[in-house]
Parts: C-alpha cells; sequence; structure tokens
C-alpha cells in the first residue's frame, strides 16, 4: 500500500491542541518529532538503549499524518473518499482556526507520497543477527548459518518498544552476568523490557529469574521470547508495576532472596533504585548495573556505597558504564 504523508511545521506548545483537532476530521496516529527533553517519569520508564541528553529544544515541532492511498489516487477518512486537495483543505481549515486563538508557529503544511511501507514491521530491517562474544543474537526472521550452529544462540524479536541486545549497555551486563551465574543463580530483572538478561541468564544455566518492567507491554514481548528460546514460563516471572515504589510490587519479589539483580536502567533511576535493592539481594548476592554514561559513574559509584555494597568491578564499552557490586555477607552489627 501507499501512503500520503501531511507534515505540519508547528511549536511544542501547540503539539496536543493540533493532534486533537485534527483526530477530530480522521487524521489519528501522528508522528511527532521534537527537541523537548526527557522528562523524568519518561527516563524512568525507557530504561534501555537512550541517552540521558538531548539536542537543546528549539521549540519547533513536526507533526505527521499518514493517509492510506488507494489505487484510483483517492483518500478515506472516516469511511469517506476524498481526493488530497480536498483533505489538504480541511487540514489547513483547522490550523486556521486554532491559530485564532493560539501561536502555532508557521502552522504550514507540506504533502509527501510514501513508498509502499508495512508500517508495523519496517523497524526490522534495522535489525539483524550480531554476536556478543561467542553468543548469536538472532531475529525470528533470519537462519542461523552453518557455521554459527555450535554457538549458543538468543532469539529475540524485541518489538517495537524494546532494546535488540545491540546496545553496549545491554551487552556490558551480558559479560557480568556470565561470570556470576550458577545453576542455584536466582535472577531479578530490574527493567527486562523484552526479557534478553534474564532468558539468556536461564540459557547459561541460572535457575529461576524474574523481571519487572513498568510496560504492559513487556507481557507480551518475554512471553514471545520464552517460546522461541525454549523457556518454561514458571522459570521466568514477570511482574509489571514500580519497584522503586510499589510496596505490593517489592513484596512480589521477595526479600533477601536474590542472587543477582541486573538493572541496565539509567543513571537518575539506578540512585533511588539500589537502596531498595540491597532489601532484595540475599547476603553475599551480586548486583550489576548499567546504562550509565560514562559522566553519570561517579553518581552510581556513590549510590551503591552509600547502600552499603562493596563495588567489584567497573567495566566500559564505549561511552558507557557497568558497576557491579556485592552486598555484605553478614549484617554488621
Amino acid at each position: 500500500m501507499k501512503w500520503v504523508k501531511f507534515r505540519i511545521k508547528t511549536i511544542t506548545d501547540a503539539e496536543d491542541i493540533i493532534i486533537s483537532s485534527l483526530y477530530d476530521i480522521g487524521l489519528e496516529g501522528a508522528q511527532i518529532e521534537d527537541k523537548v527533553p526527557l522528562t523524568a517519569l519518561e527516563k524512568e520508564q525507557m530504561f534501555v538503549d537512550i541517552l540521558p541528553e538531548g539536542p537543546e529544544d528549539d521549540g519547533v515541532a513536526y507533526l505527521s499524518f499518514f493517509v492510506e492511498k488507494k489505487e484510483d489516487g483517492s483518500l478515506e477518512v472516516l469511511g469517506e473518499t476524498l481526493d488530497q486537495a480536498s483533505l489538504l483543505d480541511a487540514v489547513k481549515r483547522e490550523l486556521d482556526g486554532i491559530r485564532q486563538f493560539m501561536d502555532i508557529g508557521e502552522g504550514t503544511v507540506t504533502v509527501d507520497e510514501t513508498e509502499d511501507i508495512d508500517w508495523i514491521n519496517n523497524w526490522k530491517q534495522y535489525f539483524h543477527q550480531f554476536y556478543i562474544d561467542d553468543i548469536l543474537v538472532i531475529p525470528s526472521w533470519e537462519d542461523v548459518k552453518p557455521q554459527d550452529s555450535h554457538r549458543l544462540v538468543l532469539h529475540i524479536d524485541p518489538g517495537t518498544a524494546f532494546g535488540t541486545g545491540m546496545h553496549e549497555t545491554t551487552q556490558l551486563c551480558i559479560r557480568q552476568l556470565r561470570k556470576y551465574i550458577t545453576p542455584q543463580t536466582s535472577l531479578l530483572d530490574v527493567g527486562t523490557g523484552s526479557g534478553i538478561l534474564a532468558i539468556l541468564s536461564l540459557m547459561l544455566g541460572a535457575k529461576h529469574a524474574l523481571g519487572t518492567d513498568l510496560d504492559p507491554c513487556a507481557v507480551d514481548a518475554v512471553a514471545a521470547n520464552c517460546r522461541d528460546n525454549g523457556i518454561a514460563p514458571e522459570d521466568f516471572e514477570l511482574l509489571i508495576g514500580n519497584i522503586i515504589t510499589d510496596r505490593e510490587i517489592r513484596d512480589q519479589v521477595g526479600y533477601g532472596c536474590y542472587d543477582i539483580v541486573a538493572a541496565n536502567i539509567l543513571a537518575e533511576v539506578l540512585v533511588p533504585l539500589t537502596p531498595v535493592i540491597v532489601e532484595h539481594l540475599k547476603p553475599g548476592g551480586i548486583y550489576i548495573t548499567s546504562g550509565i554514561i560514562d559522566d553519570r559513574e561517579q553518581m552510581v559509584r556513590e549510590a551503591v556505597t552509600a547502600a552499603g555494597l562493596t563495588i567489584l568491578e567497573v567495566t566500559y564499552q564505549g561511552e558507557w558504564v557497568s558497576v557491579t557490586c556485592q552486598k555484605p555477607r553478614q549484617e554488621h552489627s
């Protein structure tokens, strides 16, 4: 199928009202491009594969709306068949109406026709099999090559919302996990996303894994990736909720019962998370953190030390840092 894209240049303060107004005339699913910094909540919810700093906000925003183009060149919106010019006129009328009571910046509209695109699956063209040391990470739509048949193979379909394992922060975690996993390991994976760390830990011999995540989409992603890798449902449990602030989630996770806790999360989240995690670790348990941009390393070092943990190792890849710590084997009297 082909699509017509209506792209509006506006300002960030007008994004919501324009999206709402154009939704009323049948344009849905806006693609937003701006430089507004992430809020604290957004950073907390986006656990992996993002940079904590972005470009300076210049107040400019672009909103793109996509409408399917039929073979005869017509467009269908709210069950009504329109031509491109008529829909463009409708968009401009809505913008002119909004402009009467608020600033929308330029408010200009450009129209382009896209190629034939499957919007849901288009991201797959950017994710191909790759290696983390001797581990092959491969999506379901690719085959294992004969020369890789001897490798440990992790099948991952991240979906559109989670990381693939390609990012340096995930790889740092994986390398540390391999050092400490035993057949008796009970693992807690905070911010599990697509379940990469927990699933691989089970494949490496861990006894049980529990993941927590804020995003309900993790349920389907984890279930699919467990199936693809032969992980039994009872071996990997998943809880949706905030382990930092939700006492019920913490009670369900359990206290003093994990040999390893992995947290591939931004440093700003690791700081409040760390004193909470101490309560869930067994005495002598290992805490593996990642997602730390290099200029936040000291922040995390101070947080784990303040929580009574001993730093065992700090590892680096690119501009990212992983800090591995240990809970004391005995409480100080």
